[in-house]
C-alpha cells in the first residue's frame, strides 16, 4: 500500500515500454505521423497529451461513482474538450509559433484513442492517484515515441535539432546531403514500424 506501492509503480512504468500506447497498443499513430518532422512540436504535443490524459483521468476518477453509465462517454468528452481548449489557449498565448506548427492536431487530441481508452478502461474503475499515474505513464510513453521519431527525422532531414545546426558544415562541404524523405509523413510510419519491430524482437512475449 501507499503512494509508491509496487502496483503504483507498475501503473506508471508499464506504459513507458512494455505496454506503450503507440508501439504496443498502436494508438495515437495519426498525430505521431503529423507532428514529428521537428523535435519542438513533438515535445510540445507530447507534453500537452500527457497533461490532458493525466488531468482527465483524475477528474473522471473523482466523478466515476456519480456518472450515469448511459452518458459516461459524453461526460468524458466534455472533460477532455474543456482541458484541450485550455491547453490550446495557453499554447496560443505563450508558444504561438509552435501552436501554428501543430495546427489542428491540438484540437484533435479530443479524439485521441489513448485518452478515451484510458478514461474508459482505467479511470472509470480506479482511484484518483492510480488514475493520475496511469495518465502520466501513458502520456510519457506517447511522448517518448514522438521524441524519438522527431529526433531522427529532424536530425537526418535537416541536420538540425531544435533549430540548432548539429551536423557540421564540413560534412556538407565533403558532399553530405540531408535526407529530404525524412521530412515526409511516410518516414514517420517507417520509423515507428522499426521501433515496434525492435521492441517486439527483444521482447517476443509482449
Amino acid at each position: 500500500m501507499g503512494l509508491l506501492s509496487k502496483k503504483s509503480k507498475e501503473t506508471f512504468v508499464t506504459p513507458l515500454l512494455n505496454n506503450n500506447p503507440v508501439t504496443m497498443q498502436i494508438l495515437g499513430i495519426c498525430s505521431a505521423l503529423a507532428v514529428t518532422a521537428k523535435l519542438e512540436p513533438a515535445l510540445v504535443m507530447g507534453l500537452s497529451v500527457t497533461i490532458i490524459v493525466a488531468l482527465s483521468n483524475v477528474v473522471i476518477s473523482l466523478l466515476r461513482n456519480t456518472i450515469p453509465s448511459r452518458i459516461r462517454i459524453i461526460v468524458q468528452l466534455v472533460v477532455v474538450a474543456a482541458l484541450v481548449t485550455i491547453v490550446s489557449q495557453i499554447l496560443k498565448a505563450f508558444a504561438y509559433d509552435v501552436s501554428v506548427q501543430l495546427s489542428v492536431y491540438v484540437g484533435l487530441i479530443i479524439t485521441n484513442c489513448i485518452l478515451m481508452g484510458r478514461l474508459e478502461a482505467f479511470a472509470m474503475g480506479n482511484g484518483p492517484w492510480d488514475s493520475l499515474l496511469d495518465g502520466l505513464g501513458n502520456g510519457f510513453g506517447y511522448a517518448l515515441i514522438l521524441v524519438i521519431v522527431a529526433f531522427i527525422r529532424e536530425l537526418l532531414g535537416s541536420g538540425a535539432l531544435l533549430g540548432y545546426q548539429v551536423i557540421p558544415q564540413s560534412f556538407y562541404e565533403m558532399g553530405y546531403m540531408n535526407c529530404g524523405l525524412m521530412l515526409m509523413p511516410p518516414m514517420a510510419l517507417i520509423i515507428i514500424g522499426c521501433i515496434i519491430w525492435v521492441q517486439r524482437a527483444k521482447n517476443p512475449d509482449l
